[in-house]
């Protein structure tokens, strides 16, 4: 039911008013404006589910009670508190949808958070495709020396899949702008790894190196990256940097850590090798890639022994 109007019942179900497929129509194109078709498809089933439950006008005037009161159907359905916040997030949708057409002026469940839905788990259809990620580098700047550090520091994330940590303490030794690559050291969650750049970074990476990171420099350091004053760039500078792009997906979690999430999921979805995106993500245990995958375990073991070097 995605309109909420007291029109006469959908005869194929009592409480779906007609019309329904004109408002499916309008829903389903504002969520693929800000989705991927995966995640705009897993957001619309979820929304008809909690408009379901949500009869009548109660859908367009519901408060937070009654979204807690959903909240608790949910948990009695679902064992895993993780697919209860996704289900969660359609209804959040639903709410942000009623904001967008002008039929609500307020979000009864915006601030609302499961505490148990936190875990291990990697919510993938949560996570941006690359193309989401590209559009981070395409945002304009004031000035062009800004542009061109920020675009070095987002390519790291988007196309290296850098940690924040990573990606601060890369030194100028560590781009081989001739065999284009860089060297990240690692950390304690990750191995030290050599990753190739894509074609288009290594021209930004030398206009970074050799013509706006001289006039900005204002101590003597070699570190790569530097900050608006000339400083080596810390962790929460990249951090905030990142934050400055939540407009873009305001109803996503856009930092760091899902962005690193979303490079390592689409290189598996693109059928890149387990072992070969292992390495690439700095994992030290194979299980950690394996929790990316968007197969079943069958066909996991399958892919496994399909692309394994060894078989």
């Amino acid at each position: 039911m995605l309109s909420t109007d007291k029109n006469k019942p959908d005869k194929r179900n009592p409480g779906r008013p007609e019309g329904v497929p004109g408002k499916e129509r309008e829903l389903e194109k504002y969520l693929l404006e800000r989705h991927t078709p995966e995640t705009a498809k897993i957001y619309l089933r979820d929304i008809r589910i909690y408009l379901d439950y949500m009869t009548g006008e109660r859908a367009e005037k519901a408060t937070y009670k009654d979204i807690l009161q959903y909240v608790d159907y949910l948990r009695k359905k679902h064992k895993n508190p993780r697919t209860v916040n996704r289900m969660l997030y359609g209804a959040k949708s639903w709410h942000n949808w009623l904001l967008h057409t002008g039929k609500r002026e307020d979000h009864p469940c915006r601030f609302l958070r499961l505490r148990d839905a936190k875990g291990q788990d990697i919510q993938l259809q949560d996570l941006f495709s690359s193309t989401e990620l590209e559009q981070l580098m395409e945002r304009k700047e004031r000035y062009e020396s800004v542009r061109t550090r920020n675009q070095v520091i987002v390519s790291l994330l988007i196309y290296q899949g850098l940690r924040l940590k990573e990606t601060e303490q890369l030194r100028l030794e560590d781009v081989d702008l001739e065999a284009g690559t860089v060297h990240s050291r690692g950390m304690a969650k990750t191995l030290p790894r050599t990753l190739k750049m894509k074609p288009k970074q290594i021209m930004l990476f030398y206009r970074y190196i050799h013509e706006i990171r001289p006039k900005t420099i204002s101590e003597d350091t070699d570190q790569l990256i530097l900050n608006i004053r000339g400083k080596a760039i810390k962790a929460d500078d990249i951090n905030y940097l990142v934050e400055t792009f939540r407009d873009l997906f305001p109803e996503r979690k856009l930092n760091a850590q899902t962005i690193r999430q979303s490079v390592i999921a689409n290189l598996l979805k693109e059928g890149k090798d387990l072992r070969v995106v292992q390495v690439f993500a700095g994992h030290k245990n194979p299980s950690s890639t394996e929790r990316y995958r968007q197969t079943g375990l069958d066909e996991l073991k399958a892919a496994v022994q399909k692309h394994h070097p060894l078989g």
